[in-house]
């Protein structure tokens, strides 16, 4: 059997508490793979960080000098966890046979990675890392991922249920994925469209040793609207379909009241209507935000701005990695500690 040469993309945002575990428990489980003959002895892990505030790049780029498993790739800013990702898995393809992307916090069963491998040999492009349960979730993150789930489902959005950003793509995977131009790139709904064969593994996923999540509760709603307005017209048409019921209902109640009026039967009074205007204006801001959201898109698609940029990269060896780090670090007066 050939050894496929296997890179494990690791996003990183304001890790410095729990990387310098991630960092050990990958490298032996690494290790682990090479001695076992499951992997290339050119595999690598590559941390890449996305415009961390902390000391998350100097622990990448020391690790990098004397452990020849870890290699780091330093965006030069945030640009969000979703990009992220692309950016560690576009700028390794060309040297891996296949690509694996887990978050730094290890809540994902890593020897999971095994079976990705296997059924990655035995033809699959695509292998999705999924939760057998939920247990560990809060009863609100429990319920209100469901719901996301189901609203997707219900929408037409093929999703892979309980499944989030845990997952091996093969080159070829990762190229059809290249292809893919739009801005706003919802992972989990994009992947399932390339359309290669793929198989699912299930997990219990583990709790975070240290640090702090970083999708809290506002994070996840814009994550899961921006889900769903990137997959979908469903709201546009759901509120139009609510214009269109509250139009025949206020026709009705119109025909209504003008008829007690000829007969005589109308009585004066203001709640009423103030409650139809604030109603009918309630509706028509939601339809107006609604709207704006989608404009929204078409204006950052229309820019076409790169989905990020990368300032240091050790992964690639073309340009000696001295000659670019070492100028990096004394800018910014950092000793290095080999």
């Amino acid at each position: 059997m050939i050894e496929p040469i296997l890179t494990i993309v690791v996003p990183c945002y304001n890790e410095e508490a729990v990387l310098p575990e991630t960092i050990s428990v990958l490298t032996n489980f690494m290790i682990d793979l090479k001695n076992e003959k499951m992997i290339s002895d050119r595999s690598k892990i590559v941390f890449v960080d996305d415009g961390s505030k902390d000391g998350t790049w100097d622990l990448i780029y020391k690790e990098g000098l004397h452990n020849e498993h870890v290699r780091g790739l330093k965006l030069s800013r945030n640009v969000g966890h979703q990009n992220a990702l692309l950016a560690g898995m576009f700028n390794v393809k060309d040297l891996s046979d296949c690509v694996v992307t887990i978050d730094a916090d290890l809540q994902d069963d890593i020897e999971t990675i095994r079976e990705f491998i296997l059924n990655y040999t035995a033809g699959c492009e695509i292998v999705y890392g999924v939760r057998k349960r939920r247990e560990t979730d809060s009863f609100f993150k429990r319920t209100t991922a469901q719901g996301f789930y189901n609203i997707m489902k219900k929408m037409g959005v093929d999703l892979v249920y309980n499944h989030a950003d845990f997952r091996l793509m093969s080159r070829r995977a990762i190229q059809e994925l290249e292809n893919f131009k739009e801005v706003n790139l919802f992972l989990r709904g994009i992947i399932p469209l390339i359309g290669f064969r793929s198989t699912t593994v299930y997990y219990d996923r583990k709790e975070r040793k240290a640090g702090e999540t970083k999708y809290p509760l506002k994070k996840m709603l814009a994550f899961a609207f921006d889900g769903i307005t990137s997959f979908s017209v469903t709201p546009i048409r759901l509120v139009l379909l609510i214009g269109v019921v509250s139009f025949l209902v206020s026709f009705f109640f119109g025909s209504y009241f003008l008829t007690l009026k000829f007969l005589g039967h109308t009585q004066t009074g203001w709640t009423s209507l103030i409650t139809s205007i604030w109603l009918i204006g309630g509706l028509q801001l939601i339809a107006i935000g609604l709207i704006g959201e989608y404009i929204g898109k078409i204006y950052k698609e229309s820019k076409q701005r790169p989905k990020y940029i990368v300032e240091f990269d050790t992964f690639h060896m073309g340009i000696p990695r001295h000659l670019i780090e070492e100028k990096w670090f004394q800018k910014n007066n950092i000793l290095e500690n080999s």
